[in-house]
């Protein structure tokens, strides 16, 4: 079955994901990596207004190579995700609903996804020019200055990832050690 997703993503999308369903995506992402994050949270320590509604949002932890012909974005590979860990909480607090990335994240992230019903998804790095091509439109909206990290608002069609966090506390990092675990013991 092919589970797909419209943004912004609710509590009640994620609720039946589980852990290992892969999942494409369609509509509006924000692009964000650790310099801008370092912003974001600055900003909502200040009680100030984000650059981009988070509430229902999900964060692509990306920066893409310059757009190449008439693409509206360069390959799009997946940063990997802990370098966001300290930031997410937080985020996630104010209303964002999922983060795509790659690797494992910290147990407070873990917990902060369950709390807020949210769900974090890997997508396949090494498919950086793949997964650009379900880019549709990309545009700056923040942090011009940061470059290729710079905030954007991106559309997207059936963009695949994979649930490796849901909204239960399941992880797919250590449910698939396990499996091996079991596996190798035989």
């Amino acid at each position: 079955m092919k589970i797909q997703l419209k943004t912004p993503l609710t509590v009640e999308d994620l609720k039946d994901l589980k852990a290992g369903d892969d999942v494409y995506i369609t509509g509006y992402i924000y692009t964000a990596r650790d310099a801008a994050h370092a912003r974001l949270v600055k900003l909502l320590e200040e009680g100030k207004e984000l650059p981009f509604d988070p509430e229902g949002a999900v964060i692509y932890y990306v920066g893409p190579a310059p757009a190449k012909g008439d693409r509206p974005i360069g390959s799009a590979g997946p940063t990997t995700s802990y370098r966001m860990d300290s930031y997410t909480p937080q985020l996630l607090d104010a209303g964002l609903k999922g983060m795509i990335g790659k690797g494992k994240r910290d147990q407070e992230v873990v917990d902060s996804i369950v709390k807020n019903g949210a769900v974090y998804f890997g997508a396949i790095g090494g498919a950086a020019a793949l997964i650009a091509q379900t880019v549709k439109s990309s545009e700056v909206i923040a942090y011009e200055d940061l470059g290729a990290e710079a905030i954007r608002k991106v559309y997207v069609e059936d963009f695949p990832v994979t649930v490796m966090n849901d909204a239960k506390g399941n992880d797919l990092y250590k449910m698939g050690r396990n499996e091996y675990l079991e596996w190798s013991q035989k």
